[in-house]
């Protein structure tokens, strides 16, 4: 959330219709992929290694629809 909820580093924030939508347009399998192992400079898992796979997804499950 310190970016996401923030905007740093260019991340699109929580509810930015317009920020996501090209990210959303990729599929949630590209979505899963940069959030579980990092894209640019946002880190694997939120820089959190003690998230499951799963609870990634569903991080970006909600995010997504938060965002649509």
């Amino acid at each position: 959330f310190a970016c996401h909820g923030t905007g740093a580093a260019g991340a699109p924030k929580l509810g930015d219709k317009a920020g996501w939508k090209g990210r959303i347009a990729q599929g949630n399998s590209t979505l899963y992929d940069h959030a579980i192992n990092g894209f640019k400079g946002m880190p694997a898992k939120g820089g959190n290694g003690s998230l499951s796979d799963e609870d990634v997804q569903g991080v970006v499950d909600y995010m997504v629809a938060e965002s649509k």
